[in-house]
């Protein structure tokens, strides 16, 4: 019989699942949770692999005997670390063959169709690659804590941030940080509360209202979204000094904004041609 191939997107805030025949005609697609490898022990994300892997071989009506004439790549974030992607390549899956790549691998496979070019993910992490004249230029994703600047994560935690500090009375505040410390709760209490068990996918979920009151004219948005900006710019002339001639802007936030990039950076700026799971596809049909 012949191969079947399943690209997997693991992200920090969910995990998505495309199964595609010998010549990558889609068969089902399906959306599960978070599948970041540094996470914990890393079994939330294993967990979501396998989660996601039964219901898209569900969803196409297909059973255990076809998973094992299957060929998976899966790309996922937190595999940049390299004990994670030895970790996550040693584990059990019920599949012919199973690649660990880290997402951003299989995301600049999807945007430029194996094609030269970079790839920024801007999504609940952020990470770049770019591969010039075939060779590979990895940058960022090392995690949220020391890295992960252009990230949903880190500009969602400067809007708490800056929240906590106008119901301080240390900074005036605004409309943006108006509705935060709602969403939040409401007063210091609740934002340290919420804080001490938020994942980065939490902070992260706040990054759509900074863009929200960005194209209002929010004063506290509009000095957010510099940051934000410039370290686009920062990875922007990284890519140029090693000779990337384009670099598609990816994930969830960075889709959002890029009309905003395009705007500033002109049409050095793209979106993807495909997606992740394509790369991911791509990438174990070539395996095959």
């Amino acid at each position: 019989m012949q191969n079947l191939f399943l690209g997997i997107d693991g992200g920090g805030t969910n995990c998505r699942a495309r199964l595609a025949d010998e010549n990558l005609n889609i068969l089902a697609q399906v959306r599960g949770g978070p599948a970041n490898t540094t996470i914990g022990d890393g079994s939330q994300a294993y967990n979501s692999i396998i989660d996601v892997s039964h219901k898209v071989f569900e969803e196409a009506g297909l059973g255990q005997a076809d998973m094992a004439r299957t060929i998976a790549c899966l790309g996922l974030a937190g595999a940049h670390l390299e004990s994670s992607r030895r970790d996550f390549a040693a584990r059990d899956y019920p599949f012919a063959k199973t690649l660990v790549h880290n997402d951003v691998e299989t995301a600049r496979e999807g945007a430029h169709l194996g094609e030269d070019g970079a790839v920024l993910i801007v999504g609940t992490g952020s990470a770049g690659l770019a591969k010039v004249k075939g060779e590979y230029f990895p940058v960022g994703g090392w995690g949220f804590h020391i890295s992960d600047t252009a990230s949903g994560a880190i500009l969602g935690r400067a809007l708490a941030r800056r929240s906590i500090e106008v119901l301080d009375g240390l900074s005036e505040g605004s409309p943006l940080t108006q509705v935060a410390i709602d969403h939040l709760g409401g007063d210091q209490n609740s934002l340290m509360a919420w804080s001490f068990k938020a994942w980065p996918k939490d902070f992260a979920s706040l990054a759509p209202f900074v863009v929200e009151y960005y194209e209002k004219n929010d004063p506290i948005a509009e000095e957010l979204m510099q940051f934000e900006f410039d370290q686009i710019k920062q990875f922007i002339n990284w890519f140029k000094a090693r000779g990337a001639q384009k670099l598609a802007i990816v994930g969830g936030l960075g889709e959002r904004l890029i009309p905003i990039l395009q705007h500033r950076f002109g049409d050095y700026i793209q979106a993807a041609k495909s997606d992740a799971q394509n790369g991911a596809l791509l990438m174990a049909q070539k395996a095959a």
